[in-house]
Parts: C-alpha cells; sequence; structure tokens
C-alpha cells in the first residue's frame, strides 16, 4: 500500500471523526464543547513553504491548548525528535504553525502533535499525523500540481466534496501551488442553486460565517475553517505540502484602492483597508507561509527546491495602484500592480537564481484581459488593459521585467497562474509582439479547484500571446458552470532530473489528461 495514502485515511479519520465536523444534517457542529474532555484538532494538519532542509507545519484545536510537537524520519516515529511546545490559544483562533529546521535534504518527514488542555495539562488529544518531503539537494525528478479558485461563486461542499484535491493526490506531488483565490471571502453560500437542467445542486455542508459576505476576523478565519471540513482537501493537507499566495477573493472582489462599496449593501463595513487588514491576518493565521521579519504579512517569496526548480511568488494585489482604465504611457505610482519593492526584490532573486528552472507563481495572468467592470468592459482588473499597441499602463512593470530578464541572460522563466477559471496554454512569442524586447516564454493557466468556470477571455497582443490550448465553456453551456459540470481543472509539472526537461500537463478533475508540452532547458554557455 502506498504509504502516503496510507496516512491520509488514517490522518483524515483521526481529526475529522474525532472532532465531529459536520452533523447529520449537513450544518456543521461547534468544533468547542466541554462534554468532550479532551481537546479535538478541528481542522486537520497542513504543510507548506518546504525547502531543503525546512518545511512549516500548521494545526488548529478546538480549545485554548498547548501543542506537543514530535518530528521523525520514519512513520514508526522511532528516535522521534521532540520540540517546544507552543500554545494555541484564542488570539489566533486556536492556531499553531512553526518552522520546522535543521532537516535532512529529500528527505521523508513524519510529524506528530498532540493536545493538552491549558486549563488542565494531564487531559490531552489523540495525537495527530502529517508528512512532507524535504527538496532535494540532488538532481531528482520533481512533481508539483498547481491551480487555484477555491468555493467561489456559491458552489460549495456537495455529496461529492471538493474532489479535484482527490484527483490530485493520486499523482502524489511534492508540492502543490495554490495561485490565489484560495476563499472567497466575498461568495456567500446558500442551502441549494437551481441549476439549468431543472436539478439542483446542494451544498451539503454550511457554516454561518460562510453564509454572508465576511467583514469581521471571525468571519474571515471562518472562510478558511469551512475549505478545511472538506474530507478531500484535509486528507490532501496531511500528505502534499501547499505553497500558498493570494488575489482579491481572499478579501473582496476586485480590491485595490479604488475599490468603492457604498452601494453594496451586504457589507455593513465600507472600508476596504480595514477588510483587507482582517482578511490578511486570517491569510497568515490559517495557511503554513513564511513569516517574513522585515515585513510581516508578505506574501511575495522565493522558495527554493533544489538545484532544478526556484518558485517566485508575486503579489499582484498588495501593491498595486488603483483599478482603472492602466493606460499611460509612463510608468506612475497609479501603474504600477507589483510595486517598486517587489520588482526590485524579483529582479535581483532572478539573476541570483542558479536553479534549472525558475517558476514564476503569479496570482493573475499576463496577457488574459480581465475587466474591473465586467459588464462594460471597461477597465484594467489584471495586467492586460485591451490596448493592442505598445505596453501601456500595467504593462510597463511587465515590460521592464521581461527586458530585465533578457538582458541579465536570465533562462528558463516559465509562468503559473489561475484566477480566470478555466485552463490554457500560451506561448508569448516577441515576433507576435507589440512590445518585443523580451526572449519568448511560457504560462500555463489552471483552475477553477472547486468554483465557478468562466471563459474564455480576449488576449491582449501586447507581449505576442500565442494561445497553445484553451478548455472553457462554450457560448451553449454558458458562464458560471457548476464542479458537477465537470470543468474543474488542475495541472501537473514533472521536471527531469537526468535531462532536466520540464513537462507541463493540463488536467481535469477526471483526471483526463487535456494538454500536454515538454520543455527543454536553454543551457547557456
Amino acid at each position: 500500500m502506498n504509504p502516503r495514502l496510507k496516512l491520509t485515511r488514517r490522518a483524515f479519520v483521526t481529526s475529522a471523526s474525532a472532532a465531529g465536523l459536520v452533523g447529520a444534517s449537513g450544518l456543521a457542529l461547534p468544533f468547542y464543547s466541554r462534554a468532550n474532555a479532551r481537546p479535538q484538532f478541528t481542522h486537520g494538519v497542513q504543510s507548506g513553504d518546504v525547502d531543503t532542509t525546512s518545511g512549516v507545519i500548521w494545526t488548529r484545536a478546538d480549545r485554548p491548548s498547548r501543542v506537543m510537537f514530535e518530528v521523525s524520519t520514519t512513520e514508526s516515529f522511532a528516535n522521534a525528535r521532540k520540540l517546544a511546545t507552543l500554545d494555541a490559544v484564542p488570539e489566533s483562533d486556536f492556531t499553531a504553525k512553526r518552522l520546522l529546521t535543521d532537516l535532512a535534504s529529500d528527505q521523508d518527514i513524519f510529524y506528530r502533535m498532540t493536545l493538552a488542555d491549558l486549563s488542565d495539562l494531564n487531559v490531552v488529544s489523540e495525537p495527530i499525523v502529517g508528512r512532507f518531503k524535504t527538496a532535494p539537494m540532488s538532481k531528482r525528478d520533481i512533481r508539483f500540481a498547481w491551480s487555484g479558485d477555491t468555493v467561489g461563486q456559491g458552489w460549495g461542499i456537495d455529496d461529492k466534496g471538493i474532489y479535484t484535491y482527490a484527483t490530485m493526490a493520486k499523482h502524489t506531488p511534492d508540492f502543490f501551488l495554490h495561485s490565489g483565490d484560495t476563499i472567497y471571502a466575498d461568495g456567500p453560500l446558500k442551502a441549494e442553486v437551481d441549476l439549468k437542467d431543472g436539478t439542483k445542486w446542494q451544498n451539503k455542508v454550511l457554516t454561518e460565517e460562510k453564509s454572508k459576505v465576511a467583514e469581521t476576523l471571525a468571519e474571515y478565519r471562518g472562510q478558511w475553517k469551512y475549505n478545511m471540513m472538506d474530507e478531500h482537501c484535509m486528507a490532501f493537507n496531511a500528505v502534499c505540502p501547499t505553497f500558498f499566495q493570494w488575489d482579491d477573493h481572499e478579501v473582496v472582489n476586485n480590491w485595490s484602492s479604488s475599490k468603492d462599496l457604498t452601494a453594496d449593501d451586504r457589507y455593513k463595513e465600507k472600508s476596504v483597508a480595514l477588510l483587507q487588514s482582517r482578511a490578511a491576518r486570517a491569510f497568515h493565521e490559517m495557511t503554513p507561509i513564511r513569516f517574513t521579519p522585515a515585513e510581516p504579512g508578505r506574501v511575495y517569496r522565493k522558495i527554493a527546491y533544489g538545484p532544478l526548480l526556484d518558485v517566485f511568488f508575486l503579489d499582484l494585489r498588495s501593491y498595486r495602484g488603483p483599478n482603472g482604465d492602466a493606460v499611460e504611457t509612463e510608468m506612475t505610482p497609479q501603474s504600477r500592480i507589483l510595486g517598486e519593492e517587489q520588482v526590485k526584490w524579483l529582479k535581483r532573486e532572478l539573476a541570483n537564481s542558479k536553479a534549472t528552472w525558475k517558476v514564476i507563481a503569479s496570482d493573475m495572468p499576463l496577457g488574459i484581459i480581465v475587466w474591473n467592470d465586467a459588464a462594460n468592459k471597461k477597465g484594467a482588473e489584471a495586467i492586460a488593459n485591451g490596448q493592442p499597441g505598445a505596453a501601456s499602463g500595467r504593462e510597463l512593470e511587465i515590460a521592464d521585467l521581461l527586458r530585465y530578464i533578457k538582458t541579465a541572460g536570465i533562462d528558463n522563466t516559465v509562468w503559473f497562474t489561475a484566477d480566470v477559471h478555466y485552463t490554457a496554454a500560451h506561448y508569448y512569442n516577441p515576433d507576435k509582439a507589440a512590445f518585443q524586447d523580451f526572449n519568448p516564454f511560457w504560462e500555463f493557466v489552471s483552475g477553477p479547484l472547486h468554483a465557478g468556470t468562466f471563459g474564455p477571455g480576449d488576449l491582449d497582443p501586447t507581449f505576442g500571446p500565442e494561445l497553445k490550448y484553451v478548455k472553457a465553456p462554450t457560448a451553449e453551456q454558458g458562464q458560471n458552470l457548476p464542479p458537477s459540470a465537470g470543468l474543474q481543472f488542475f495541472g501537473l509539472v514533472d521536471i527531469n532530473g537526468a535531462g532536466e526537461q520540464m513537462t507541463v500537463r493540463l488536467m481535469d478533475r477526471d483526471d483526463i489528461e487535456l494538454y500536454k508540452v515538454t520543455l527543454d532547458p536553454v543551457r547557456s554557455a
């Protein structure tokens, strides 16, 4: 039996059945009851941001608890290393996460956590177990998955659950890259949704926090906890690290400094800045993302995954100028989407990278036009602005970056993204572009993981994107298709340790391969 799958089932049974996550009515039961004498783990375990010698682990308790940690290189926990305890307290919504350090490279790491009730340390929980594998120092095969867009547009946990997680788990990726829209804080769920064929979609799991837009810190936390109530998500988290980034729906749709909630009656709290602050705190509490001392709360970062791969996570949301027409022909603070400091960081880290492949994980696509005002096709929400000529607006920052990558001799950059709720492969060809001072590169789009399916979007020709493949709803199918329609997507990336080629596959949640391409690395002289 595959030990990773064996651990998945055991970890889920321990955490889900012991915690009593879902009642017979389909409504979530309260996580905390003093009638349960022993503390409980409420949402399983997570790991993330794993490199050659370290990784972050996470869990959540149902009450104030002391978390005891053991780490081992064997599933039996023989010769386990015991770590200092951490306390899960109300201030962090009973979550606890820690960075495991001094790990061996290319090593299976098993971690076990046990809770002691802070009101009586003699009362302890059943243990819960997770695992991950550290990145290699040698050139071994690497596999990772990516997708985005989870529980959006009213499509929650139905009878089948967030099934794409189960499909991805079959491929035992080294890690999962979640490309943003990790939650939909602005997407309340109803018990039922009428479908076009006369049937009904039924959200079998509902919670109070998920039944309205998120405004308070508790409601933002509740968005995360809802997703982790799904059995497939929880099982996947126990065996596969997730590398998280965020986009807009972690806060509110299309947020920037120009977002105006005055006319949105769903919101009593109209300050987007305050909503962003609460959402950011929940994001960092509920995910195994590393802490950046220089800028607490920072999302952009690099994960070095051995000699074949560096992953650069962008944040196109936090430092952007206001959404609008974005057609300036000279760079201004208003036209930025990455921000000056992030651009400097990215250039420096790309130039210093010795890895064969430089994966740029972007929470939004480069060449797909995403309108801020979709109904009237007006204003830029992403990078492309629908102007077919030279780079302008937010495209100026990307043009500068692409030029730098070329002039600095940085090879083998590949972009991965989600956001648009369909899957596609784009080849950016300077010979077909209005702005031509860059080397050709690929961009791969995947998602939704479990949300409404939309698209396809129009391509802006400024950077010369050639559409190599697309799978999206047809005109007859319409937009916002439910997960039951089958158009839920993820991607798989394999890097060959011997030849160093990168093979990218676009997949659907039924595990059907839709498109495949193998990229040979450029080898600098």
